[in-house]
């Protein structure tokens, strides 16, 4: 591969990871390295980055011009604060939508409006250990927000692969952002998963959550990380700027009181 641009060289592992026979076992750093040719954020022309929730863990970068016409949030995993969907409901006077089964506390917003579940996001409608599941298609219907304009937040410790998965790709395509964090890198469903997020959104931030720096986790810095997708239907490219786009200056290290780790190259 001497001579090849990393775009190049990432892009070709792709289709590597992608090509490998469902019954094989293929090495946590081939899977890695696939995953990472699915992670190139882009930047877009149409988009006007603004850090949606708290300055450290918790905030989210998001376009916030393209978010017009706004109809409600979803916030999937909120625990006792949630300074991301309390931001977008100022700004854009709409509900959001909380959904959080393993801690019932209610969080607050002064001048937002929070509707609380007591109920996680999963692959389907069920029931495990006295806690209720259901699926993002079966939450945002029962809500009546069915082809409505919905802006979505995820970050629920890892069971957002199996959400993802089970997604419907009409319901994906009909969402115009999707911020998340994600967590881990060496299973063959989450290279599944990004091949699939990457058919209906562009990349547009990816930055990795300090808290879980690790060399082990080696070529990805750190094995949660942030992500911003944006619907394809509403985004256009800037061609202008190299694939992998610069991180922007919007991002901050998730805790202050650790060393940040970010992908070499990819600091601005």
């Amino acid at each position: 591969m001497k001579g090849l641009s990393r775009f190049a060289v990432v892009t070709l592992l792709a289709a590597m990871g992608a090509a490998l026979p469902a019954g094989c076992n293929a090495s946590r750093s081939q899977l890695r390295q696939a995953m990472l040719a699915e992670l190139q954020p882009v930047a877009l022309k149409n988009c006007t980055l603004k850090r949606f929730g708290s300055a450290n863990d918790g905030g989210y970068l998001m376009c916030e011009n393209l978010l017009d016409n706004l109809d409600a949030g979803y916030s999937y995993g909120v625990g006792r604060n949630d300074d991301w969907g309390c931001a977008v409901s100022r700004q854009y006077q709409v509900p959001v939508h909380q959904y959080d089964c393993f801690d019932p506390a209610r969080p607050v917003c002064d001048g937002g409006t929070f509707v609380f579940h007591n109920e996680c996001l999963g692959p389907r409608a069920e029931e495990k250990q006295s806690r209720v599941f259901d699926s993002l298609e079966n939450q945002i219907r029962s809500n009546g927000h069915a082809g409505r304009q919905l802006v979505v937040k995820i970050d629920i410790e890892g069971a957002e692969w199996d959400a993802l998965e089970a997604a419907p790709d009409e319901l994906l395509a009909s969402i115009p952002q999707l911020a998340m964090e994600l967590h881990g890198s060496d299973e063959r469903r989450m290279l599944a998963v990004l091949q699939k997020l990457n058919r209906h959104f562009y990349l547009v931030n990816l930055h990795f959550n300090n808290w879980s720096c690790s060399p082990d986790e080696a070529p990805f810095p750190a094995w949660a990380y942030q992500v911003l997708w944006v619907n394809k239907r509403i985004a256009e490219i800037d061609p202008s700027v190299a694939v992998p786009a610069p991180m922007s200056p919007l991002n901050a290290p998730d805790t202050a009181t650790r060393p940040d780790c970010q992908l070499e190259g990819q600091t601005r």
